[in-house]
């Protein structure tokens, strides 16, 4: 079988389709051939083979594992595939190659992976002696040997150990990767490779904290200790001179080798450093200052290596070796400046940099902070020949939404955490750094530095809405304005960026010089032969048109607007189509500019401007969004200021937005097309009542052939709420309009709504249709549509029965909320009439209805529901006392872990309850949101743990001052809870639901009047006890 298997392996990496999916499909079905992991592994074991195919075997064998191996693993298939003897050959197997003296590293690696991965399942149970024999084998090992057992190690540790088997060999485990660790004689990647191996230990660490903190910081303090004095060692220690490469660029193999591996051993530590901070900031906390110093020295003496390297010369950077260890000077720069800036908010640095303050023989250190910070801040080689190339880069950094994360871009998170924390000594230090700078002979990229450092700190000042003192500014302005006329291309575009910034961070203490830097801006951005000097003179002008009063810049909105169209004329769009920084910044700056006066859309070019960028950028979703808010400020403006402006607009604009709809197929997904349906949709949105004359019979063509023939997602929602929108705003001219074939506006509404609700046509292309059918029940009435309504409502229904996305559900429910709300006997009575499969209309509606009310989103949709619920209930009607839905969910009682492949095998189950007993479970949860965040949390924490404190008054933090939204380690990982909720006040969706006080007074009322009634204390005793509670608490 091993040859076999050799040509099907060296076949999957064919360049061509065929025989590739082909080997790829006969390695699948050898998966039940019980020889199949045992010929993989032997493939993979013996070195005549070629490297890809034994590499190619060990993935092989890894998908196999997790598909057939085991059902403790998430991934498994539903069936185990190799028994017990020959999975005891296969782990003992690919272990050997793991902890082989001779195998490649890269074959050594891709084994342990398949190790870790079958430790996840079989360890301890199947596999008891894995553990014991890497920590035996370690202290004796030889180092090819011993970098195998740390690999595994370490994948033991992050993937495989639980709570209790984490703490039976914390102790040993520590002390044998701290031997290798702090072993001399071992090669410095193996003593690197043990201290993240040791790193990895505290995710178990803060997993574990929560249930045992005495136990688990007693650890942490005991292990500190015996490991801080190595720690400091290493960071003392000088990092040897970098290697000299001779004229063919060759250099000593052994003393690079040596090289990278102190840089590796070094920025471990300060990994590990910043990991136990971010676990155990008490613990850490007296070694604090120690740590500083040491920090502080090493950055001051890797200076001059850094800037000959990195600035002066072109060295590579970013380098990580097999193993994932990063071993370049630039990473371990960044560790040490991220870990320097944490370190500034330890109570004992802070005190003792305090009390330096105080005195002016030792105040001196901001200054050297900001020079330290300034030098590692130098445009390296590699930056400057990039921003060269390609000018969208350089605002990618700009804009700090680069995932090139740099010593420059750290040294700025410094400062800026250090002006939040001392700000007029910090703006003192800088400014004096900047003076020095300015009055020597230093060259560009010093001053070039100095004022990015400036830069970042005025940011920082604009998002906290601070303001530096007037004489500074003034002072700084020599040093712009200088910078401002030298030839080098990057001082000249960083002293623009600068002048905006500190015009917007004066508070009106530059105004007699924002006038000239506006113009002189303006000038330059069509005038320089640098495109990097121009888009930062395009993302100044932002900074001035948000800074300068309005009546100085309203004078100059057409000669900015002119300034732009001439800057993007000069561009080549096939080209700037894919800088997007440079698109967003300039889209930014033209909504400022129109913003200032909407009306000037009307005779000037903006709108041009606009649509311009929307051609060439419709395929971006940053600029698209940009443009359909700018687009929907101008609509909203102009709509406001009467039916003839919002009518002159729509002459400028209809005939481009439609014109895109004359595409020749609707097959094929077309972003600008998507674009302006979005953007006509919004223009709907705004436009008064009446619509302008002919708007109706201009646009239904356009809309019906989008809606007919389309299936894409976004364009049919777009035009669905366009034409929904026109429909509420001007109904009988819609229902007048007659199409090519001599249907009319309402049978050709009934048609479209008839093919939405449709099978052809996705939940997510639907999700607007509920909208829509409701605009059309509403505005033709039951007498127009007669018996189109009751079919109407019904495919309704029907199409609720099957959907599945939260948006289309919500849209359909609220066509019968809205009903409800005008008739709630009616709809009972109707859906009850109506037969949907197996069940009526209204076991089908009821159900959905109910399981997905909690999740509505928009205060009008929700204020809406909520009354049309109070509304059913309100009726009393033992045909909806009879509907049964879904209840509570019911918790399994076990200790297990539930992973993906469990929760697939045992679905969550739910109790089962009234449909009326359901609506006032719900309307306690809608009490509960509009109630607002503070509210919802006191009610719920009142029965949550009544009285329950902490083992421990204190928290680990509180000796050490830590922001959790000030400090991003990167190391530490980030759930997509956090990431979701960034923006929007907090973690969780909960955040979403803001406090709604109409909603909130109706519903008390509706409870207390409701209580009263006689009946209802046998529908409050079937709640649970958090229901009770929370209502208790919410009725006062």
């Amino acid at each position: 079988m091993e040859e076999q298997l050799a040509h099907l392996l060296a076949e999957t990496q064919s360049s061509q389709e065929s025989p590739r999916k082909n080997a790829e499909l006969q390695l699948k079905q050898l998966y039940h051939d019980q020889s199949f992991p045992l010929a993989l592994v032997s493939l993979a074991s013996h070195d005549s083979i070629p490297l890809n195919i034994r590499q190619a075997a060990l993935l092989v064998c890894k998908k196999f594992v997790e598909t057939g191996w085991s059902a403790n693993l998430d991934e498994f298939g539903g069936q185990v595939l190799i028994n017990d003897t020959n999975k005891s050959t296969v782990r003992q197997t690919l272990l050997d190659i793991a902890l082989s003296d001779t195998h490649e590293r890269k074959i050594k690696s891709a084994a342990s992976l398949v190790v870790s991965k079958i430790a996840t399942a079989d360890f301890p149970e199947d596999w008891p002696n894995l553990l014991p024999d890497l920590l035996a084998l370690i202290p004796q090992a030889s180092d090819a040997r011993l970098h195998g057992a740390l690999k595994v190690l370490q994948d033991l540790v992050e993937d495989c150990l639980n709570e209790e088997q984490f703490f039976n060999v914390a102790h040993d485990l520590v002390r044998t990767v701290h031997d290798v660790a702090v072993n001399d004689a071992r090669k410095p990647t193996l003593r690197a490779l043990a201290i993240s191996a040791f790193r990895s230990s505290f995710d178990t660490l803060e997993m574990v904290m929560e249930d045992h903190k005495a136990a688990v910081k007693g650890f942490a303090e005991q292990t500190l200790n015996a490991w801080m004095p190595f720690f400091l060692d290493i960071l003392k220690s000088p990092l040897p001179g970098m290697p000299e490469e001779d004229d063919d660029g060759q250099r000593d193999m052994a003393a690079a080798e040596y090289y990278r591996g102190i840089v590796a051993l070094k920025l471990q530590v300060v990994k590990v450093l910043m990991r136990i901070r971010s676990v155990f900031p008490s613990v850490l906390g007296p070694q604090s200052l120690a740590l500083f110093s040491a920090v502080w020295e090493e950055l001051s003496r890797l200076e001059g290596q850094y800037h000959a390297s990195y600035i002066n010369g072109d060295r590579q950077s970013r380098l990580e070796d097999a193993d994932g260890l990063p071993y370049t000077l630039d990473f371990l720069i960044i560790e040490e400046l991220d870990f320097m800036q944490a370190l500034l908010r330890a109570p004992l640095v802070k005190k003792e940099l305090e009390r330096q303050l105080q005195s002016p023989q030792t105040a001196g250190w901001v200054v050297e902070i900001m020079k330290l910070a300034a030098s590692y801040s130098n445009i390296t080689t590699e930056e400057e020949g990039m921003w060269d190339m390609d000018v969208n880069i350089f605002l990618s950094e700009e804009s700090s939404v680069t995932a090139n994360y740099t010593p420059r871009i750290a040294c700025a998170d410094l400062v800026t955490k250090l002006v939040q924390w001392v700000q007029g000594a910090t703006l003192d230090g800088l400014y004096s750094h900047i003076r020095a700078v300015y009055s020597t002979e230093s060259d560009w990229k010093a001053k070039e530095a100095s004022l990015y450092i400036l830069n970042a700190l005025l940011r920082d000042m604009q998002e906290v809405e601070r303001s530096i003192p007037a004489e500074t500014a003034n002072n700084l302005v020599a040093f712009v304005n200088q910078s401002i006329q030298q030839d080098d291309d990057f001082l000249r575009a960083r002293a623009h960026v600068v002048a905006g910034s500190l015009v917007k961070t004066t508070d009106g203490a530059l105004a007699h010089v924002a006038p000239t830097f506006l113009q002189n801006c303006l000038h330059t951005m069509t005038s320089d032969h640098s495109d990097v000097v121009k888009v930062s003179c395009v993302r100044a002008l932002q900074q001035y048109l948000s800074s300068i009063p309005p009546d100085m810049t309203a004078p100059l909105q057409t000669s900015i607007i002119e300034g732009l169209s001439q800057f993007l004329s000069q561009q080549d769009l096939n080209d700037l189509s894919d800088n997007d920084d440079v698109m967003v910044a300039l889209l930014e700056t033209l909504r400022d500019a129109i913003c200032l006066d909407t009306h000037v859309c009307l005779d000037s070019g903006g709108l041009a401007l606009l649509f311009t960028i929307a051609n060439h950028g419709a395929s971006n979703f940053q600029l698209s969004m940009l443009i359909t808010e700018t687009f929907e400020e101008i609509a909203s403006s102009l709509a406001d200021g009467g039916p003839e402006k919002f009518a002159r607009l729509c002459e400028k604009v209809l005939p481009s937005l439609i014109g895109v709809f004359d595409v020749d197929s609707l097959e094929e997904e077309n972003p600008l097309t998507n674009l302006a349906a979005d953007l006509l949709a919004v223009l709907l949105e705004h436009a008064p009542s009446p619509l302008p004359l002919g708007f109706v019979s201009e646009v239904m063509p356009k809309l019906q052939r989008l809606l007919l023939g389309s299936l894409e997602d976004t364009l049919l929602n777009s035009a669905t709420t366009a034409i929904k929108c026109m429909l509420e705003r001007d109904a009988e001219v819609v229902f007048g309009w007659h199409d090519a074939d001599g249907k009319g506006g309402l049978e050709v509404l009934l048609i479209i709504i008839d093919r939405l609700l449709g099978p052809l046509v996705d939940d997510n292309a639907a999700s607007e249709v509920g909208a829509l059918a409701a605009a059309v029940v509403e505005k033709a009435g039951s007498e127009r549509l007669g018996p189109y309504l009751s079919q109407l409502l019904q495919a309704v229904a029907i199409r609720l029965s099957t959907a599945e996305k939260a948006p289309i559900i919500q849209s359909l429910i609220l066509v019968f909320a809205r009903l409800t709300l005008i008739s709630a006997t009616e709809v009972l009575q109707f859906l009850s009439s109506i037969q949907i499969e197996d069940g009526t209309g209204l076991q089908v509606v009821m159900a959905k209805w109910l399981e997905h009310s909690v999740h509505f989103a928009g205060y009008d949709e929700i204020r809406q529901n909520v009354i049309a619920l109070t509304k059913l209930y309100d009726l009393s009607s033992p045909i909806l006392s009879s509907v049964a839905v879904k209840g509570d969910l019911v918790v399994p009682q076990t200790s297990r872990i539930m992973t993906r492949s469990r929760a697939k095998q045992t679905p969550e189950q739910y109790t089962s309850v009234p449909a009326d007993l359901k609506i006032i479970k719900v309307l306690i949860e809608e009490l509960l949101h509009a109630s607002g965040p503070t509210d919802a949390a006191q009610a719920a924490a009142s029965f949550a743990n009544n009285g329950a404190e902490d083992e421990e008054d204190g928290d680990d933090d509180d000796e050490w001052e830590d922001d959790p939204q000030g400090f991003l380690d990167l190391g530490a990982g980030i759930t997509k809870a956090d990431l979701m909720s960034y923006g929007m006040g907090g973690a969780g969706g909960d955040t979403l639901r803001r406090r709604d006080d109409e909603t909130q007074e109706y519903l008390l009322g509706w409870f207390r009047e409701v209580g009263e009634r006689p009946g209802f204390a046998d529908t409050y005793n079937q709640l649970s006890e958090a229901e009770k509670e929370k209502l208790r608490n919410l009725l006062g």
